[in-house]
């Protein structure tokens, strides 16, 4: 089970950190056509999201990594979990069901690693 959510851990972060880095970097008229939600949210808040993405995906990884309160990795799966809970109310309100999916497999993992992190394989 550890390989599980260290596999799974590194997984999120890659994605949650390319979706950050991407989110907060770049400007939102240049986001909108690639992610269609940003339409609906202001310049500031698709920088906080990208920048929760980030932090997110950092910290589901670099605590267990590096071994320094390693509490944050499982916290930082809840973290994952809630955005991608917010993301599917965004994406049932816009009527965009494919999104939901990849948030609802998204949730499911970063789950996952919060209770194997919280719970019987904590670090």
């Amino acid at each position: 089970m550890n390989l599980t959510l260290w596999i799974l851990q590194a997984v999120l972060a890659a994605i949650f950190g390319a979706a950050g880095v991407l989110t907060a970097s770049l400007p939102k008229k240049k986001l909108e056509p690639m992610l269609p939600w940003a339409a609906d949210f202001s310049p500031g808040m698709v920088r906080f999201i990208g920048l929760a993405e980030l932090a997110g995906a950092l910290g589901v990884i670099l605590p267990a990594v590096t071994g320094i309160a390693p509490i944050l990795t499982p916290l930082a799966a809840v973290g994952l979990a809630l955005i991608m809970v917010l993301a599917a109310i965004t994406h049932a309100r816009r009527k965009e069901p494919g999104s939901i999916v990849v948030n609802a497999v998204l949730f499911v993992a970063a789950a996952i690693v919060a209770w194997g992190c919280f719970g019987p394989y904590a670090l």
